[in-house]
């Protein structure tokens, strides 16, 4: 079989479930064929450990899932025109972000705006990164940028082709206000539509504004703390008050407006509505760790307990883009993380050190109910070092 792994010795398992964000009472994580078989005490699954090719002992550390980066400019393959830099997402891997959400592969140069140019290109990047896993990640791709003309026969079409993702804020239109029917269109047929919102990103976009976004009425509200310029506080209120859209956090845009956006929403019963993303590479440029240090920033400044907020940038995202990974049980995308206190820190575990806004040392990612990586080339060193059994020296090498 293939992905036959357990990860055992944990000292705390976080869920990515809002709902119960720690997992009391376990220690293992086996994986069979890509998937979770068990979540549970190691001495309750002695027979699922032994049966496992590899073992990873955790030594104490905590096994999350990995993070979702729901807003993260792919184009094809792993290179970013905007930065010109190459292999950026397997080095996100190493950042912990075991999957990424396309918003549109709106960094693609001369990118089209017919309506057979953006379908094609939708279709291309989807499928394109159904092949392609760059350092293990997986890659949903392929969001069609909507433009006035697109028809409803053309989303039928995008949809037969599997595509499931689109991006509002970029097309040739007059007035944002007028994508309304592509934005219904697309929802038709089963699109998720995340939406531009605040000030200008790039060339050629257009701000949207609380009303536009109101009339619009996407699925996602794209980083509603700014793209990079953020809303004015009473939009964002009409939008979190009035609205079901998600909320989308993220590291490129303005934190003081995130923190507020955080707090409104937990106060509001609303929390379940908030996602996490980088979105980068931008002019931010390219961030690993821009998901983890978005968990560590919000976490340290809003006081808001960090299980939590590991869950926004993981199940949550898992549930508004109906993903398979995101949330550790049995059948989910055994796409994991083994992550501990920084060395150095003057805290004793992952969480502890989120709490305080210090980065965890990731000592362990497994995509795919594979092992891709030890000790992680990008966050600070883990204080606890997993140990994998049988022996695997290529993955722990100094700078890997």
């Amino acid at each position: 079989m293939t992905g036959s792994i357990a990860v055992v010795g944990a000292g705390c398992i976080l869920s990515g479930d809002l709902e119960a964000p720690v997992i009391d009472g376990a220690d293992t994580v086996v994986s069979r064929n890509g998937t979770i078989a068990a979540v549970g005490r190691r001495q309750d699954l002695q027979q699922e450990v032994a049966d496992s090719d590899v073992v990873v002992d955790a030594n104490g550390a905590t096994i999350a899932p990995g993070l979702i980066d729901s807003h993260c400019h792919v184009v094809l393959g792993d290179y970013t025109p905007r930065q010109k830099t190459v292999d950026f997402l397997a080095s996100y891997v190493h950042g912990g972000i075991t999957s990424v959400v396309s918003p549109g592969e709106i960094h693609a140069q001369g990118r089209p705006h017919s309506a057979v140019g953006v379908k094609a290109l939708a279709i291309a990047a989807k499928t394109c990164f159904e092949n392609f896993h760059p350092g293990g990640m997986t890659v949903h791709a392929g969001a069609v940028v909507l433009e006035p003309t697109l028809r409803d026969s053309d989303f039928a079409e995008l949809q037969a082709a599997g595509v499931r993702l689109a991006k509002f804020g970029f097309g040739l239109y007059e007035d944002p206000a007028d994508g309304y029917d592509q934005v219904r269109s697309a929802q038709a047929h089963g699109i998720t539509v995340m939406c531009h919102s605040g000030g200008a990103s790039i060339p050629g976009s257009k701000p949207i504004t609380p009303d536009h976004l109101l009339h619009l009425a996407p699925d996602v509200c794209g980083h509603i703390n700014g793209g990079p310029t953020s809303l004015p506080a009473a939009g964002v209120d009409r939008i979190i008050d009035e609205t079901s859209m998600a909320l989308q956090l993220v590291q490129a845009g303005n934190l003081q407006s995130s923190l507020r956006i955080l707090r409104k929403a937990v106060d509001g019963g609303h929390f379940a509505r908030v996602v996490i993303g980088s979105d980068t590479p931008t002019g931010t440029g390219v961030m690993p760790l821009g998901v983890i240090k978005t968990v560590a920033e919000l976490a340290s400044f809003s006081g808001i307990d960090p299980a939590l907020l590991w869950a926004a940038a993981t199940g949550n995202n898992a549930r508004v883009w109906d993903l398979p990974a995101g949330v550790i049980e049995a059948g989910r995308a055994a796409d994991l993380i083994v992550m501990d206190a920084p060395w150095g820190s003057t805290r004793e575990d992952a969480l502890g050190a989120l709490e305080i806004g210090d980065i965890p040392g990731i000592t362990a990612v497994i995509t795919g109910g594979h092992l891709r990586n030890l000790t992680s080339r990008n966050t600070p060193r883990a204080a606890r070092l997993a140990a994998v059994t049988p022996d695997m020296p290529h993955l722990s090498a100094a700078g890997h």
